[in-house]
This record gives C-alpha cells, structure tokens and sequence, in this order.
C-alpha cells in the first residue's frame, strides 16, 4: 500500500484537486457538466506544470482504472426490468440511431482522412451515451488521453447545442405538447449525454407544465441506449483482436476483452435483482454518483495528459464529423418517429 501511495500518491492528489470544484461546478451547470470542466481544467493546470515525472503514474491510474471502475458502477444505476418494459417502444429508433451515427463516422472517417480511433470515439459518444460511452470504449481500442479528450470536446459541443435548441425546434416542427412522450422519445435518442439530455426533457416540461412526465420518458429512453455499450466494446474488442492478429502482432480476444463490462452487466443485474425483491431505488443512488464522480476524476486525468494546443490545432475534422452524426442521428429520430406513429 505504502508503495502504491509512493508511487502514484501526487498524480492522484492532483486530479482530486482538480476533480472536486469541476464536480461541483457541473451541479451549478448541468448543460456544460462536471466532466468537460475537468478537461478544461486539466488542460490549463498541464501548461503550467513544467514537470510531471512524479505525476504520471498516478495521473495514467486515474485516467485507466478509475474510468473502467466508473463504467462498472454506471451499472447500478440499470433497472433492466424497467428499461425492457418502457424502452421497447423505443428500440427501433435506438438501432437505427446508433446504426446511422457509426456509419456516418466511417465513412467520413475514410474520406476525410481521419485517425480511426478519433472516429470511432466520436462515432459511440455521438450514438450511445457520450461521455460514459467513450469510457468504456476507450480502452477497448487503446486510444490515448488527447484522443478521448477531442472526442469528449467533440460530443460536449453539440450536447449543448441539443440542450438549448431541440426544445424550441421541438416546438416549431408540431410535436405534441399534451403529453411528454415524443419530445422525451427525442430527446432520449437524439442528445448524446445524460446531463444534456435531463436539460432538454426538463425545459420541455417546464414549458407545457407536464411535471415530469417528459424527464421520466426521456431518461429511460436514454437508459435503454446505455445498455448498447455491451455489444459495441465487444465488437470492437474482437475487430481490434483480428486487426492486431493480421498485422502480426501477438495479442489474444483474452488480452483485450473488455472484463470491466461483465462487471457493468453484473451490477445491472444486482440492481435488477434487488429492486424486484423490494429495495428502493434510492439505495443505488450513491454508487450512482460515485461513478458520476469517478468520470469526473478521470476526466481531470484526462486534461493532465492532453496539450490543449495541439487540440485546437486538429480539432476541425472531428467537429464535422461529430455534426454530420448529430444532425443524422435528429433526423433519423424524427423520421422514424413519425413513421412509428410516435409523433
């Protein structure tokens, strides 16, 4: 333990510094989120630190292991019973969604020449859940702190976006105003992060005095796209295998498979369990905002490692192709919507 500490005591030290005001700040504004603040943050303390040496292997910890610890706990906050009975109505647009985003981000990633571990964060951080997406799949496909920094840079930009427009466009177009569950289908399939999502359900219900009839549809539509984090980091985890194996470098399904997602499975499944025996949710709660905070920390790691000059300076690329999924993936839930009779 006492080497443990030795060894990555000030990386770690450092990122909690940084992590706590960014966690609180992310309560104060939801739109931006905790994890954003602590990239940025991460990012300016980093051109002021001329030295990291006795850092970097506690900043590399956080950034790794505490980001798969994070993923695993997000499965706490999975009611898989709640999620099959009141997602289905919203599977096809999910599929669909996620669907049109990766093959937005490969394509374009071909044409436009761009690094394909960049598009392939893009591609799940604008099809699945954002930030806690590009989490998960970070490791699987080995890409490093600057690449998950653009790729959070990226999503974050049109969350916000998402967040103070759609619920105006949502207006405009004709949706129904009597009851929440288009505009929370929408916002559910459409806006990438859960902070972003919250806002856009939220400002819908506050506009059409609906309580919270929009949040609630839109957050289990949200839950419901969570939940495609398993079949994509597996995927990806035996394309990487093959890749690496054909290039002729030694590496096995073993070395690579992404383990940290059998625990997410698992702990849905306890909170699954035990809800349906009779624990209140609000028992999980805590794990659920240790894993919010724990990507909050990660994320500070993730700035501590990123040159926010060289960001800026590649960041053009990434930034279409992050609009091209948005806007496929808005169209697509609206289309499809409209095609289901949902709206």
């Amino acid at each position: 333990m006492s080497k443990f500490v030795k060894e990555n005591g000030w990386g770690i030290l450092v990122c909690m510094i940084i992590a706590i005001p960014s966690w609180f700040l992310g309560k104060q504004f939801p739109i931006i989120g905790g994890a954003v603040i602590a990239i940025l943050a991460g990012m300016m303390v980093t051109l002021f630190l001329k030295d990291k040496s006795n850092m970097e292997k506690g900043i590399k910890f956080v950034s790794k292991k505490i980001l798969q610890w994070a993923v695993i706990l997000l499965g706490f906050g999975m009611n898989l019973s709640v999620v099959i009975e009141t997602g289905a109505q919203s599977l096809p647009i999910i599929v669909c969604t996620i669907a049109t985003a990766l093959l937005i981000s490969y394509v374009l990633s071909k044409v436009m020449h761009i690094p394909s571990k960049i598009s392939t964060l893009v591609g799940v951080g604008s099809s699945i859940c954002g930030g806690s997406a590009i989490a998960a799949t970070a490791p699987v496909i080995d890409a490093d702190d600057e690449e998950v920094a653009q790729a959070i840079s990226v999503i974050f930009f049109f969350n916000v976006l998402a967040a103070l427009i759609f619920p105006y466009f949502g207006q405009l177009i004709g949706m129904d105003t009597t009851s929440g569950v288009a505009f929370g289908i929408f916002a559910g399939t459409a806006v990438n992060d859960t902070s972003s999502v919250t806002a856009a359900a939220s400002t819908w219900d506050a506009m059409w005095g609906l309580g919270s009839a929009t949040l609630d549809k839109a957050v289990t539509v949200k839950l419901t796209r969570t939940l495609a984090i398993i079949p994509i980091t597996l995927v990806l985890a035996f394309i990487r295998t093959k890749k690496e194996s054909g290039e002729g470098t030694r590496v096995s399904m073993k070395q690579i498979f992404p383990f940290f997602i059998l625990y997410f499975i698992g702990a849905s499944v306890i909170t699954t369990v035990a809800i349906s025996l009779g624990a209140p949710a609000s028992v999980f709660k805590p794990m659920k905002e240790l894993s919010k905070f724990m990507i909050v920390l990660a994320m500070a790691a993730i700035g501590l490692n990123t040159d926010i000059v060289k960001l800026v300076k590649t960041g053009g690329k990434p930034i279409i192709m992050g609009g091209c999924c948005w806007v496929g993936i808005t169209a697509v839930s609206l289309v499809l919507q409209h095609f289901l009779g949902l709206w």
